[in-house]
C-alpha cells in the first residue's frame, strides 16, 4: 500500500511542474520565449500554438525575435501576437517580427506578483485535493480491512509529510518569481 504514497508523489510533481510552466508565462523585466506559449495562431484556418509555427529566441534582453517557418504566415503570427494580453506591439522586420517589451511599472509588477501568488495558491489547492484523494483511499483501505490501523497511520504521516514538502517547494517557487518580478 506504500505505493499510493509514490502514486500521490508523481501526482503532485506533476503539479509543481505545471505551477512551473503556470509561473513562466508571466512576465518579469526580462523577455523570455515562455511568454508566447498561450498565443495561438490562425495557421491555415487551424489554431496552432505559435511554437509550431516559428521559431523564438531572445536577441536582447528585453526583445523577442519571433520567426515564422512558412514566411506567407508571417502576417497572422504578428496579428495573433497583437492581439495576445501581452499588451505589446509587434515589428516586423522582412521575415522577423520582433517583439519589444516594454518597461515595466511598478504598479504593473505588482499586478504580475499577485497573479503569480494566485497560480501558486492554485496549484496548492491541487496538491490539497490530491492528498485527500489519497487519504479517503488509505481510510477506506483501514476501514475494509486491507491494512491495519498502524499502517493507514504511517501512510498518512509520509503523506503529510510529501504534502507539506511539495507545498514548501511551491511557496519557494513563488518567492523566487516575486523577486524576479519586483526586480528593476
Amino acid at each position: 500500500m506504500a505505493n499510493v504514497i509514490d502514486q500521490a508523489k508523481d501526482q503532485m510533481a506533476k503539479t509543481v511542474e505545471n505551477t512551473k510552466e503556470n509561473f513562466a508565462g508571466i512576465r518579469t523585466g526580462r523577455a523570455n520565449p515562455a511568454l508566447l506559449n498561450g498565443i495561438v495562431v490562425d495557421y491555415y484556418g487551424a489554431p496552432t500554438p505559435i511554437k509550431a509555427v516559428a521559431s523564438i529566441s531572445v536577441p536582447e534582453p528585453r526583445t523577442l525575435a519571433v520567426t515564422p517557418f512558412d514566411v506567407s504566415q508571417a502576417a497572422a503570427v504578428e496579428k495573433a501576437i497583437r492581439n495576445s494580453d501581452l499588451g505589446v506591439s509587434p515589428n516586423r522586420d522582412g521575415n522577423v517580427i520582433r517583439v519589444t517589451m516594454p518597461e515595466l511599472t511598478e504598479e504593473r509588477r505588482k499586478e504580475y506578483v499577485k497573479l503569480a501568488k494566485g497560480k501558486a495558491e492554485d496549484g496548492k489547492v491541487a496538491v490539497r485535493n490530491i492528498r485527500r484523494k489519497t487519504k479517503e483511499g488509505i481510510d477506506k483501505a483501514v476501514k475494509d480491512g486491507d491494512m491495519g490501523e498502524d499502517e493507514g497511520d504511517r501512510l498518512l504521516k509520509d503523506l503529510d509529510k510529501v504534502t507539506k514538502s511539495v507545498t514548501d517547494e511551491i511557496d519557494s517557487l513563488l518567492e523566487t518569481k516575486q523577486k524576479e518580478i519586483m526586480e528593476v
